[in-house]
């Protein structure tokens, strides 16, 4: 499947910069593999038979868990794109209910990053985007906040 921003590219236009949505949306689905596993390994230690199926039952029903929180994870990451290009900012989400989002670059009145701790640690955050009456438009958990501003504001 090709890329939306490449089927929507204007004659003489070109993508400057692309980003994506953060790994951090696996973060529920990576817990959840770790609890499973530990889940797993206790059951191999324990000795009573009903603690084992307990346990062994546990792990299965936090890996389905997991299973669905990965899957989630990659088709958010999947369907999202947000690119600049030389004349605008494009945002897509979803897949078959989509949503765009675009902007002249000439309309951006300002770019905003909003960024908890471990959203700096880990490089992802928030981008609110100001147009010129155009509204405004937030863009969360994107990978590179500070790179993608630095793609619009600098011309």
């Amino acid at each position: 499947m090709a890329r939306y921003i490449d089927e929507i590219l204007q004659p003489g236009e070109r993508v400057l910069y692309s980003t994506n949505a953060h790994w951090i949306f696996y973060f529920p689905a990576i817990m959840a593999w770790i609890v499973a596993l530990a889940l797993f390994i206790l059951s191999r230690q324990v000795t009573v038979d009903w603690l084992f199926l307990l346990c062994l039952g546990g792990a299965g029903l936090v890996a389905l868990a997991a299973l669905y929180w990965t899957i989630k994870g990659w088709f958010h990451r999947f369907t999202t794109e947000t690119d600049v290009t030389n004349l605008r900012v494009v945002h897509k989400t979803g897949f078959i209910q989509r949503r765009t989002f675009e902007m002249a670059l000439d309309k951006v009145e300002s770019v905003d990053v909003n960024q908890t701790i471990l959203g700096r640690i880990l490089n992802y955050g928030d981008v609110t985007i100001n147009g010129v009456g155009e509204g405004r438009e937030t863009i969360r958990t994107i990978a590179s906040p500070l790179a993608f501003r630095s793609s619009i504001t600098t011309r």
